[in-house]
């Protein structure tokens, strides 16, 4: 992981705003969100597993689920995940629901980042400033 120091920082937005000025530049929200943070994700590269640019956020005022939420960006970061080829040999399955997670397991979450892409997250971070501190 590494950290890009932003001007974003500790600045409040509405969810719903930001949104609508980031997912049609290839942003989505990353699928670790949780009632009260959450993120932007950018993937920059998918060549050895992904390369994504990360904009953390936290809800100042309600849940992100809910209509109007605010919320204040977080320190940008970059993270790489490696994923496993093939099958996974750990599936897990739920007699319960009759379905299961087929998804392979990072061989590494927090793989090292490739130098030659840490310019291109810096100039997303730049790019993501200028659009939204001007809302």
């Amino acid at each position: 992981m590494i950290e890009i120091p932003s001007e974003l920082e500790g600045k409040h937005f509405e969810l719903f705003k930001l949104e609508q000025v980031l997912k049609p530049l290839g942003y989505s929200i990353g699928g670790n969100w949780d009632y009260d943070h959450g993120s932007f994700d950018y993937k920059i590269d998918e060549q050895t597993g992904y390369q994504f640019l990360r904009l953390p956020f936290k809800a100042i005022d309600g849940q992100l689920d809910s209509r109007g939420v605010t919320v204040e960006f977080e320190r940008p970061f970059l993270l790489s995940h490696k994923y496993q080829r093939g099958l996974d040999d750990h599936v897990n399955v739920s007699n319960v629901t009759a379905s299961f997670n087929q998804f392979s397991e990072p061989v590494d979450k927090d793989a090292s980042f490739p130098e030659k892409l840490v310019g291109i997250g810096r100039a997303l971070v730049r790019e993501a400033e200028k659009l939204l501190l001007n809302l």
